[in-house]
Order: structure tokens, then sequence, then C-alpha cells
């Protein structure tokens, strides 16, 4: 039986795809693997790149870009995972009739990662001397050297989301109430049991998808890995961050002028809280939860506005004077 199946989903980060396939292949310790890339419709010859110098690796090339839960998913499903639960709703996708079972264990991993030689031998043993761990994610630093805060995370609470929308969370990173939205009052460097680490390197164990599913993709990127994380945990799973590994993690390598991600990531507020929350929420605090939300995703939509004038004045500025 396989011990790990490595899912990665790129669209249109072929250099970072290509540094991130090098540094899995340069990975050393007992134990075997295997590398799916489920390229969303990219059009910069990701997949190219993926046939021609990584052969090894399992290809799948989705005609359309579907989203980060919808891409894992269909690695997961490559693999044999699959519940056929509500989370699970693209049965038409390919699948493995042959394996003799799922992996012992599944990797999420973002192409904008860079992993030292260790980091997977030491996480698989993280993951076996912590037998009631259903998911562990490594410290996460970013190209400047600092911590990338989403790496370890609680769930967002109404009352952690309305901290972390009002400015709280920045004001008192160090508080135990204002900082819980990433954890900023925890010691980095300590191993702790958590609600959620981030998607972009996401150590998940065979049974723990298969009591809880696979992804949900009403998520089209950001919360779905909070999700997956909260029906783990909700199956009877801990969730733990490991910094005796730290991965390079580029950060927004695909999103960062996008922005319909942009906008995902309050759609994706949306759904995680009505999903989880809004029927247990207090009435007044239901509404402070969804005005701050809506109030959040209004500016953005306007800067974005701006931004879109101000650049469109710009070009004619230029195109007149040439």
């Amino acid at each position: 039986m396989l011990d790990l199946a490595i899912i990665v989903v790129n669209f249109n980060t072929r250099d970072y795809l290509r540094n991130c396939l090098t540094s899995i292949y340069d990975s050393r310790g007992d134990f075997t693997f295997e590398v799916c890339v489920v390229d969303n419709a990219s059009s910069d010859g990701s997949a190219d790149v993926v046939r021609a110098e990584f052969p090894q690796a399992r290809l799948i090339e989705s005609p359309v870009n579907g989203g980060f839960a919808y891409a894992n998913n269909l690695g997961l499903r490559a693999y044999g995972f699959g519940s056929g639960g509500a989370a699970d709703r693209s049965s038409h996708l390919p699948s493995s009739g042959d394996l003799p079972g799922p992996p012992r264990y599944a990797l999420l991993l973002n192409p904008d990662t860079v992993l030292p030689p260790n980091a997977l031998a030491t996480m698989l043993e993280f993951m076996e001397e912590h037998p009631e761990a259903g998911v562990a994610g490594p410290k996460l630093v970013l190209e400047d050297g600092s911590l990338d805060l989403a790496c370890r995370r609680s769930f967002p609470t109404p009352q952690i989301a309305f901290y972390r929308m009002v400015g709280l969370s920045k004001l008192f990173p160090r508080h135990p109430r204002f900082g819980r939205y990433n954890l900023t009052y925890l010691d980095p460097d300590q191993v702790a049991e958590v609600d959620s680490v981030v998607g972009a390197f996401m150590l998940v164990r065979r049974e723990a998808i298969q009591q809880a599913g696979l992804l949900d993709e009403d998520f089209f990127m950001y919360g779905e890995d909070l999700d997956w994380a909260y029906r783990i945990t909700q199956a009877g799973w801990k969730v733990y961050y490991n910094p005796a590994v730290a991965v390079l993690h580029v950060k927004r390598a695909a999103s960062r002028n996008s922005r319909k991600a942009q906008r995902e990531f309050y759609r994706a507020m949306h759904i995680f809280y009505h999903k989880h929350y809004a029927r247990s929420t207090p009435f007044w605090l239901h509404w402070l939860v969804l005005t701050a939300i809506s109030l959040r995703a209004g500016l953005l939509r306007v800067q974005q506005w701006l931004t879109s004038n101000g650049a469109r004045r710009g070009s004619d500025v230029t195109r007149d004077g040439e």
C-alpha cells in the first residue's frame, strides 16, 4: 500500500511548480509516495513542463478552472478517496479502479512551496507518533523569513471573526482572546493542537478523509481547508501544527493579481459562517457578523473599481501622448 499521495493543484504557476516538484523528488526517507499534479486549465504551459520534466508524476488536466477544492478532489479521487457524501458531488471525474486502497496519507501541497529534504519523512513520523491526529501541518515561512500566519488557525467563530473584522486581532496580536484568529499569542516554535492548518501544506490521514469525505466544492478558493478541518475534528480527530518542519511558501503565487480571488475570500467567509454557525448565533451577533463581512467585501469592490478607473485614465493619458 502506498504511504503518501501528494496532490499539487496548479494554475499558471509553471516556474513555481517546477521548483516545488524538484523539492518533492529530492525528499529523503523510508516511505513510498506518488505525486499527482492537477492543472486547472493553465495557459502558461505548466502541463507541458510536468510531462517533459517530471514524467513520474501523474498529471490530470482539468478542462476548466473549477477551483481549489474541485481540483484537489480530482486528485484525491484518483487515489481511491471519496465518500459519496454531500461534499463529494463529482462522481463523473477520474478515479482509480485498480488500486488496492487509498494511501495511508494524502498531502495537499501548493505549487508555490519548496520542501526541505526531510520534510515529508518528518511529518509522516509525526503522524505515526500521534495516532489521534487526523491532520497536521508544518511551519510555513514566507520569502522574507517571517511566519505565514495562516499555517495555524482557529475556526472563525462569530466572535473570533468579529475581532478579526474590526481589527482587534492586529491591535492586540499577543492577547489570548483577540489573537485567536491566527493564534499569534502562541510560540511559533512549539508544537500545538490547533483548529486548522492551511491547505498550502495539509497532511491528512486516510481514515479521517474516509469519515469526513472530500473537500466541499461550494468553496472556490479560501475556506475549503478550514471547512475540511472542521468536519474532520467533528469526526473526533485532532489537528496539529508541527514547527519541527519549516517549508518555504511564496504565498498567493497564482492569485496575487486576481480580483476574483480577492472577492472569493469574503464569499468563503459567508459560506463557512452560514454552514457551521448561523443557526446557533444570537440574532444581534448574526447581523453584526454579516454586516462586517459585507462592509469589508464592499470596500474591496470600491478599491477595485477605483484602481480599475485609475489604470484606465492612466492608459488614456498614455495613448493621448503617443
